[in-house]
């Protein structure tokens, strides 16, 4: 794997072809802050057009679900109250345990939480497994108030927490690989053990490119 470090703020919709179109596969981690978020939005959207195998991690799946919600979904202006508080289309929003936390430090959802997969996902497929235990470390999530609407849209919530309220693991089944989680794969992911989801995004990225030789 040849690792491009593309810096988020310099992604715009007029430099996105420049920027990604060399780009086997595309990866938005994790972060926090408004701090490159419209250039996140547009490579996951970038990805999803092109048809270029895509993982979003923690914010990497709120910028995919953003970027759905908008160009898809017909939310448009939908964002995160992270970014803009007074949004109109909060499709991501904290999570209801943090509307009253006063002082942040660590009172993040941290730690291992369980996660039911969808029969027949990619998620199901690559896991090997109907239910896993992942770690997290996020403040916010996908506002359930949106997801019949994401779901309409052709977003599928493949893998969700077991009391069926937080959104674990959004995919796009028509695509070779677009699958993004909120957990974070790379805190159980070892050089000869690699994460399930890393594995899936390789295998993608190596099925494409066998098809075009």
């Amino acid at each position: 794997v040849n690792i491009k470090w593309i810096n988020s703020e310099e992604v715009t919709a007029k430099t996105a072809d420049k920027l990604l179109k060399d780009s086997d596969g595309i990866l938005v981690p994790g972060g926090f802050g408004d701090r490159g978020i419209e250039g996140k939005i547009i490579a996951a959207q970038y990805a999803r057009e092109h048809k270029i195998p895509y993982l979003g991690i923690c914010l990497g799946m709120q910028c995919a679900v953003i970027e759905y919600a908008r160009n898809a979904a017909g939310l448009k202006g939908a964002n995160s109250t992270e970014f803009d508080e007074n949004t109109a289309v909060p499709v991501i929003d904290l999570m209801t345990e943090q509307k009253n936390v006063k002082g942040y430090g660590g009172t993040m959802r941290l730690g291992a939480y369980d996660c039911n997969l969808k029969k027949g996902t990619r998620a199901q497929e690559v896991y090997s497994a109907n239910k896993i235990s992942e770690r997290h470390r996020h403040r916010y999530e996908v506002n359930t108030d949106y997801i019949e609407q994401l779901k309409k849209a052709g977003l599928v919530f493949s893998g969700m927490s077991p009391d069926g309220m937080l959104s674990e693991i959004v995919e796009l089944p028509h695509l070779d690989w677009f699958v993004a989680c909120q957990f974070h794969p790379e805190f159980k992911s070892r050089p000869e053990r690699p994460h399930p989801l890393f594995k899936g995004l390789i295998d993608a990225v190596m099925k494409q490119k066998s098809a075009k030789a």
